[in-house]
């Protein structure tokens, strides 16, 4: 799947080798705080929770992982847009319903990368692939993701507990059709 470059950002899908760069935007407490309460990750979890686990969703030929965001003048990193299939590590992904998320460094916060990446991303998957809808989660009180959400055109959906194996939490759940 190709992601074309937007007006201010470029793309591309993380693989393995790219540990360091999740480990630095991991390290800020404030990044964290509505992931893991503003614990930061070691690179020991890095290497032996997170690049496996992105390993067993990412399939660049559906366009699933996650999307690198940089600067698309000074190559700088700015953060990542997670895809994959909602409730993957679950007994019943949804392979028709793509997950999207992201994370970027505070220093590109307010700046409406989040927002131009996921919509870039969201309209090449919704172009090159056959789904039904994008969703998202948050926790209720991280009002900027769910701005991001609102401003992709995702709607409230429901508020509930959202099963993990790295843990389970109370989040809202926004949707919209892909189509």
């Amino acid at each position: 799947m190709k992601v074309n470059h937007s007006e201010r950002l470029s793309y591309r899908l993380m693989d393995q080798n790219d540990g360091d760069v999740l480990y630095q935007l991991d390290q800020d407490p404030e990044v964290m705080q509505f992931i893991s309460g503003g614990k930061t990750n070691t690179m020991d979890d890095i290497n032996n929770i997170f690049l496996p686990r992105m390993e067993k969703y990412t399939c660049p030929e559906k366009g699933w992982g996650l999307w690198q965001v940089c600067d698309k003048s000074t190559q700088e990193y700015l953060g990542w847009i997670l895809v994959r299939p909602m409730d993957f590590f679950s007994d019943e992904p949804k392979y028709k319903d793509l997950e999207l998320g992201w994370r970027f460094f505070k220093k590109a916060w307010g700046k409406g990368y989040a927002t131009e990446a996921a919509s870039a991303i969201k309209n090449a998957l919704a172009e090159q692939t056959d789904i039904d809808y994008f969703s998202a989660l948050a926790v209720e009180e991280n009002i900027g993701s769910i701005n991001i959400m609102k401003k992709l055109g995702m709607t409230f959906l429901k508020k509930e507990l959202h099963k993990d194996p790295l843990g389970d939490l109370d989040v809202v759940y926004y949707q919209m059709p892909a189509k």
